[in-house]
């Protein structure tokens, strides 16, 4: 480019080429919007990722998308209390709390909408009749006593609710009533004192409390409802899959079977680790569901939430496995073909045993092959003991055998050739022992805990007999009819 003078500055190149040289000013300017265009495309380029997330989302698990429709219906409803004439004449300017009932209540499940609902209608109507009456004792009290007796009764019933929250009991079932127990006697007894039409007031309120919660419970049981019951139900025995696959994965790592797939695979035990939380909170919300599908109303919830206990204990076994993964190289190949086959065998029964136990869980029916997984396993863990017990022969390896010759000279004298013996270094073996115990230990766990855990849960929940076990208490029957026939 020329200056005003049309004087052009340029430098000749290591290749003999002239470069044009450009003003400072407009060097900047293009770097100015090069970073521009830069933040515009990174912006796109995360709204895009947000989007296909988003749209990743829904299409895996459509009933999240129905859920939000939902919500936007009770939302739309209720906010006709307000732009309808009639419908605000009728509830006056408390039509307010109904759409903030709607938004504050409904919960993605069934359950966790009814835990809201009834906690919040019966929180509500306590603490209102409460204020209402010591409102009354107040003024009855003199104008002088009222504030003092009015804020005294705040701070003993609020410190008293607040300090309920804390006990384990009160805090899994009546946490959210407890928070609006405090919320509405406040707001009741500060705004009483200076409002005249106290009962009309609390009146309102209540009355659009309850027509919120109603259209919450409606909406939530008539228009495809998720059920807290059934998402726990789901919940354990997928998490018993994946840790049976997780095992299977981590053995076959160990040994050198494994593939990329596999490698996958194995981390599902870290979903159990982190699935506490969530199986607590659906099984609160589970008891507070009516009788649904195969699930009466006094459902045995908390026997899930022991089966998912048992679950989690495996995983730490089967996280403490995975650690082992790191020195699996350090072993000899000799031991390691050693013991390959009975830890393959163990974990392959093992993952059966699970798997069967999740199938149990699934279907409610009894399985008349459980007893004989879990014995297969009891001989997968003998046969591995008696491997490990035969390890320290292996560990000890002659070079050459013993030998003796006798002289012609002297025959009563024997020349001994002394063997050369070696011992294979302790620490190289004890990764492999180490795993194996640990699997053995995972094993015996699988036994003790989920094995014991599921037959609980069948018990209590009354499962279904297996068919064919069904059918061998109806053969000595049929056969007796058979012969009396004859």
């Amino acid at each position: 480019m020329a200056n005003k003078n049309g004087v052009q500055w340029s430098i000749r190149v290591g290749d003999g080429s002239l470069v044009v040289l450009e003003p400072e000013h407009k060097n900047r300017v293009m770097r100015l919007w090069d970073g521009l265009k830069g933040l515009v495309v990174k912006f796109a380029m995360k709204v895009w990722r947000f989007l296909k997330q988003a749209w990743d989302l829904g299409v895996d698990d459509p009933r999240k998308v129905f859920h939000c429709l939902k919500v936007g219906v009770a939302l739309m409803v209720v906010s006709l209390f307000y732009y309808m004439r009639p419908l605000y004449d009728g509830v006056g300017g408390s039509a307010i709390w109904a759409v903030m009932t709607v938004v504050v209540v409904f919960e993605y499940t069934v359950g966790g909408t009814l835990y809201k609902c009834l906690n919040r209608i019966c929180a509500t109507f306590l603490a209102g009749f409460l204020a209402l009456g010591i409102h009354w004792v107040a003024i009855h009290s003199g104008h002088r006593f009222e504030p003092y007796i009015m804020g005294i009764s705040l701070f003993i019933l609020a410190s008293a609710t607040t300090f309920s929250r804390f006990i384990p009991v009160v805090k899994a079932r009546f946490d959210y009533g407890c928070t609006i127990f405090i919320l509405t006697y406040s707001l009741v007894s500060v705004s009483g004192y200076r409002v005249e039409h106290l009962l009309s007031v609390a009146h309102e309120r209540l009355s659009t409390i309850i027509i919120g919660t109603c259209l919450c419970i409606i909406t939530s049981m008539l228009v495809f409802p998720v059920w807290a019951g059934m998402e726990l139900h789901v919940l354990i025995p997928r998490n018993m899959d994946k840790l049976s696959k997780s095992l299977e994965c981590c053995v076959a790592d160990y040994f050198g079977d494994g593939d990329d797939e596999s490698k996958k695979t194995l981390n599902g035990y870290k979903c159990v680790l982190n699935s506490k939380a969530s199986e607590e909170a659906m099984a609160n919300f589970a008891r507070w569901e009516p009788a649904h599908g195969r699930f009466n109303f006094r459902h045995p919830w908390k026997n899930y939430l022991k089966v998912g206990a048992s679950s989690r204990s495996c995983a730490y076994c089967i996280e403490t496995l995975t650690s082992c993964l790191d020195s699996k190289n350090q072993v000899p190949e000799s031991i390691k073909d050693h013991l390959s086959s009975a830890c393959m065998n163990l974990s392959s029964s093992s993952s059966s045993v699970m798997k069967e136990l999740a199938k149990i869980v699934s279907t409610m029916t009894r399985s008349a092959t459980i007893d004989m997984a879990v014995q297969e396993m009891k001989n997968a863990v003998q046969e591995l003991q008696n491997d490990l017990q035969s390890l320290p022969d292996l560990l000890i390896q002659p070079l050459d055998s013993q030998e003796e010759s006798t002289t012609p000279n002297s025959p009563d004298k024997t020349e001994l050739v002394q063997s050369e013996i070696t011992v294979m270094p302790l620490m190289e073996v004890i990764p492999l022992v180490s795993f194996a115990s640990l699997l053995m230990e995972t094993a015996s766990r699988i036994e003790e805990s989920i094995v014991k855990a599921v037959e609980e849960l069948a018990d209590s929940a009354q499962f279904k007999q297996a068919e064919d076990e069904i059918k061998l208490k109806q053969n000595p029957t049929t056969s007796k009819i058979a012969s009396e026939e004859v």
